[in-house]
This record gives structure tokens, sequence and C-alpha cells, in this order.
């Protein structure tokens, strides 16, 4: 059993993408590839690579670079990997075989971008995490809607809105470009969860927020607050807490998505799910808090109009941190409404690059096959 861990070890593993507004969908791709071996190298597109066969990306090349390298289970990052993966750059990095997810990716003359390494059998796939994808979310602040977060007895229902060319649903034509509402499981959250409990010695640090469309904003606020302490604790506010002091459709991502796209992160230990707005004794207490942070964003006053950290300033354990990053969700929701026409013709390129690909799928499978097989496979 041992040599068998230690053969895997020996494994590296080559992942790559344009991880655009990284999320937990990118991220759990990652945790699987790394499962597969020990060591996980991700290549990441230039801004000219992906607008050349994609369309333009939310964040620039040294933003995703960032985002990457803070995913907990990869452990390097190749800036500006090519757009077809190629054997060269699999024995450049030594790596044993290439992943990626079960949807499509293609340049923009339709070729499959993995082809090179399928044909020399140094390719695995992992199952596409379901209910999320950049395209996904890109359509929830376009089209203004709250149909990701719910209220009452109807917050784990689905409520679909027809996204015309948007993709934010299952009534998109593509499958991939179409996402089906996002469950979880307690499995997932075990998944990503580091499993780690404070030590008696250790600092216990505390922030908490919405944590919405996690980004690089966000990543340079979480690497200040660990370096205050051993123990990273996030507490992330429900969706209709976070509708309350931030209005209109906040948040993007709903609280369960939210959760796991900040337990992907490697400075956070661990994540208090629908913390309470304000930081209570009670909660310092049970979780041995002795610094809560907090960044130089305004704070809203809790719906009783009391100060949310009156406790931990009583205590004199608050501190605010200037991360030397001033981004916030409202910047990155303002650059896809700048860019509303480019993002839309880009998912229209996209969907219909990935149906010419699935036809071509098809008639593939028609030739191995014979059509009777394909009328079950089609169908």
């Amino acid at each position: 059993m041992s040599d068998n861990k230690e053969d895997k070890k020996q494994i590296r593993v080559w992942c790559d993408g344009c991880y655009d507004m990284v999320h937990f969908g990118h991220a759990n791709s990652l945790r699987q590839a790394k499962a597969l071996g020990g060591v996980l190298i991700v290549g990441v597109h230039t801004d000219e690579e992906i607008s050349k066969h994609k369309g333009p990306p939310v964040f620039t090349q040294e933003e995703r670079y960032k985002m990457v390298r803070a995913i907990k289970w990869v452990d390097q990052v190749v800036e500006g990997a090519p757009y077809v993966t190629t054997l060269e750059t699999l024995d450049k990095y030594q790596c044993d075989f290439c992943v990626h997810g079960d949807d499509i990716t293609v340049t923009a003359d339709g070729i499959d971008t993995y082809h090179l390494v399928k044909e020399a059998g140094r390719y695995r796939e992992v199952n596409r995490t379901a209910g999320v994808s950049t395209t996904d979310l890109v359509g929830r602040m376009l089209l203004l809607t709250r149909e990701h977060f719910k209220r009452g007895d109807k917050e784990y229902t689905v409520a679909l809105e027809h996204s015309s060319n948007l993709g934010t649903d299952s009534t998109a034509r593509s499958p991939y470009t179409g996402c089906s509402q996002f469950l979880p499981t307690t499995q997932k959250i075990i998944q990503f969860s580091s499993g780690l409990s404070p030590k008696p010695t250790d600092k216990v640090v505390y922030v908490a927020g919405a944590f919405d469309l996690f980004h690089v904003g966000h990543l340079d606020f979480l690497e200040a607050a660990h370096a205050h302490g051993d123990f990273l604790i996030v507490g992330l506010h429900t969706d209709l807490e976070v509708n309350r002091y931030k209005g209109s459709n906040y948040p993007i991502m709903n609280l369960h998505e939210r959760v796991l796209s900040v337990l992907a992160c490697k400075y956070v230990h661990e994540v208090v799910i629908g913390a309470p707005y304000s930081v209570t004794a009670e909660l310092m207490d049970h979780f041995r808090v002795e610094v809560v942070c907090h960044g130089l964003t305004p704070i809203a006053l809790d719906a009783d109009g009391s100060d949310p950290y009156k406790v931990p300033k009583q205590r004199g354990c608050f501190k605010v941190l200037n991360s030397g990053n001033s981004m916030t969700t409202e910047d990155i929701v303002q650059r896809i409404i700048r860019h509303r026409l480019e993002f839309e013709e880009r998912n229209t390129r996209k969907e219909k690059k990935e149906i010419a690909q699935m036809k071509s799928t098809q008639k593939e499978h028609i030739k191995q096959n014979g059509n009777c097989e394909y009328k079950a496979y089609s169908g």
C-alpha cells in the first residue's frame, strides 16, 4: 500500500486553461486533478491568446496567475501556457499526463485544444462541476436577477429565467454554457475543507464578509489577515444579509457557492457558514478568536443600527488592514457592464463552437457505431 502512495507522489499532473473569474468549479477540477498524482502544474493562458480564441477575459493575466497560485491544490503555475496543449509542453514540465473537465474546449478554428495529448494517450478527464461557469456568472451580473439565491421555504428550489444568449441557466442551448442549479453536499464541503482544527497554541484570526465573486482583492486581504495569526476563520454572511447591506442583485454567488470558493483559498483554514453580521462575544469565545480584521472598505451598520464590530473593539483586538489592493466585487461588475456587448458576443461565439464540436463528435459516433446506436446516444 505504501508503495502505491510513493508511486503517486512521483506522478506530475498538468492542467491548463483561462481560469477567468476563478470560482469553485475551477478549484474542484484542480482538486480532482491533484488527486490523480503528487504534483499539480497549472498552465494559464495569456490575455492575447484568450481574446483570439474565446473573447475578452474579465480578469487580466496577472490577476489570473495570482488567483490560481492561491488555490490550495496547485503546486506550480506556468504563465503564458499555449492554448493548444502539446506533448512538448508536458515533457518540458516533466508531466505524465494532462487533465481537463468533461466539457469541450476549442480554438478559434474549432479544433479540440487537447487533440494532441488525447491521440498520444496522455489525457485524463474529470467531472465538470455542474451549476457554475464564468459564462453563468457573467450572465447573473448582466441580467440583474436574484434567481441564484432564495428565501425561506424556497431556499433550495430551482426557478430559472430565460437567459437569451447569455447562457445563465439550463434553457441555454449548449450543455456547457448552460448551467444547472448547483446542489451542495456535505461531501463536497469535506473535500474542500482543510479538516484542521486550531492547536491550543494557535492564534486564531477572524474575518467576515460576503466574499462574493472571489477575486484578487479578497485574496490579498486574506493573505494579510492570515499573517496576523496561525489559524484563519472566515465568516460568510447569508444571501439575505448581503442583499440587505449591498442591495441590487448582490450577492452574485449564493452562500453555498461562496463557501466553496473561500475554502479553496490556501490562506483559509475554516469557514463559518451563515455567520452573524455582528461579531458577538459568543462567536469569539467559541472559536477562541484573538484578532478580528476588516479591510478598508466601509462598514455597514447592523439592521438595528449598531456597530457590527463593537465587541472586538471593546476587547481591543480589532484591526483594520490595508492589503494594498482596493479591488471590490462592484469593480468586477462594472468591468462586465462596460464590456457587455463584447461578453454577449463571446458567449454566442462559444456556444456556436461547442454545438459544432458536438455535431462533429456525433458524426464520428455514427461512423464507429452505426445509426441505431447514434439515435440512442443523441436522444
